[in-house]
């Protein structure tokens, strides 16, 4: 019997199978997402491939944790506190592909990171939900994932300040599934669906949303969560870069219009067990299992709403009348619940968890839904009566972004989750951020207080 590959040699396969077609290759792009879902990385040169799985490119730990503008935070004491220690950077090698809408020929390839030890690095967000999803693989589970994405497409502006404006033909007011709205788009919407197709992304469905330029792509289902984080990951690259092939910006900030809709992530979650069995399908009726995993979800949502949404903007999204729900509760097939069930019977059974905006890092969103739907399945915590049954609302969900991080800061169910160390890391970059936001002065003040008081 031919002994199985190591890690390294079905990389290297992989590398040299994918260089004998890509020959023209001018640089490969090295992709580290960091906590705020931001690409840290280098170039590398296409015959230095091979250094990847000898621990030829190195990344400061702390890089992992940077605030949103790119700076070092001291209170998280894992850069010149602790000497700036590298980590070893780890190809996920079979997300190596061409980036089609780069003008020149250029790779790309997601990485992870391992300390010098060659242990796991824990304040990777990929690394956080590979542990996860061990922990689901002790107990014979594998969930099952398909995430929903919205963003908008805009103008290029001249300067970063500059507001957004809608593409030429969209206008203030709902284009929800509006066809028009997506044939004048698509050019650029055609490259996002053929751009992905090449990057290995499975994309479904595309839509037109309630917001001018806003757009939604659905993914199929996956039954490997780092698979479908990867997916949501690799998908803003590929809709940055093919906006701006076509003279757009995009984003998926949470809230980019004040008086539109905002954009979330929708995350679509099933388990399966050992067999193959999705332990969500009941007999004409929400099941135990699902209700267990529902009753999680909602008991852990103030918890980890730091994570669902990371940034001041977030908070624009949980506003009454915001398309966003405002609180902890389900119902079935219902879209203003913050968990609907779509389905409860079949292969398709599986709850659907729409409070994540779409600024998230999809690697720490769902490992945090995976944590509270484990939580509810350990503790078989009931989720009480649906909304649709007059159920109420476990929970109002937090409107204030320092509340929502020191409740994270202090959840004793966000260290069983992500470690101790990951929540005060976590915590110390978002107070960092909070502090920086609250020091700015906005052209609004300027404009209602300066030449007035």
């Amino acid at each position: 019997m031919q002994k199985p590959l190591t890690r390294q040699e079905e990389s290297r396969e992989i590398f040299r199978k994918f260089l004998a077609e890509n020959s023209d290759i001018e640089r490969v792009e090295l992709l580290f997402p960091d906590m705020n879902g931001v690409f840290r990385g280098k170039w590398l040169s296409p015959d230095s491939l091979n250094k990847l799985d000898m621990g030829g490119v190195r990344l400061p730990i702390s890089s992992y944790a940077l605030d949103i503008w790119g700076n070092d935070v001291d209170e998280t004491r894992l850069a010149i506190e602790s000497g700036d220690p590298d980590g070893v950077g780890v190809p996920v090698a079979d997300t190596l592909r061409r980036m089609p809408w780069s003008e020149y020929p250029t790779a790309q390839v997601l990485m992870t990171l391992e300390t010098s030890e060659g242990e796991p690095c824990m304040y990777d967000p990929r690394q956080q939900l590979v542990a996860m999803v061990k922990r689901f693989s002790e107990l014979g589970l594998t969930p099952v994932i398909a995430a929903e994405l919205e963003f908008y497409l805009f103008k290029t502006r001249k300067e970063l300040d500059e507001a957004p404006e809608p593409p030429a033909g969209h206008s203030a007011g709902s284009q929800l599934y509006d066809l028009d709205a997506m044939n004048e788009l698509e050019e650029v919407l055609r490259e996002i669906r053929n751009a992905c197709d090449e990057l290995g992304i499975p994309a479904d469905t595309v839509t037109a949303e309630n917001g001018p330029g806003q757009f939604e792509i659905n993914f199929h289902h996956v039954p490997d969560a780092l698979q479908a984080a990867d997916h949501a990951m690799l998908f803003r690259r590929v809709v940055w870069g093919c906006a701006l092939k076509h003279d757009l910006e995009a984003t998926f900030m949470a809230k980019p219009y004040g008086s539109e809709a905002g954009s979330g992530m929708h995350v679509h979650i099933s388990v399966l067990d050992i067999e193959g069995n999705n332990i969500f399908s009941g007999d004409g009726e929400v099941n135990q299992h699902l209700r267990h995993a529902i009753g999680g979800a909602l008991d852990t949502m103030q918890d980890f709403q730091a994570i669902f949404a990371p940034h001041y903007n977030s908070y624009r999204r949980f506003q009454p009348g915001g398309y966003a729900p405002t609180s902890a509760n389900w119902g079935v097939d219902n879209r203003s619940t913050s968990v609907r069930i779509p389905a409860f019977e079949g292969p398709a059974a599986r709850l659907e968890h729409r409070i994540s905006g779409s600024d998230v890092n999809p690697y720490l969103a769902i490992t945090a839904i995976l944590g509270g739907i484990l939580m509810g399945l350990e503790r078989k915590i009931d989720p009480g009566k649906s909304q649709d049954e007059g159920g109420e609302a476990s929970q109002r969900l937090y409107r204030n972004w320092s509340r929502a991080v020191e409740a994270f800061a202090r959840s004793s169910v966000a260290a069983n989750v992500f470690g101790k160390d990951y929540r005060r890391v976590y915590a110390a970059c978002r107070r960092a951020e909070i502090r920086e936001m609250a020091e700015l002065v906005t052209d609004v003040e300027y404009r209602t207080y300066l030449s007035r008081i």
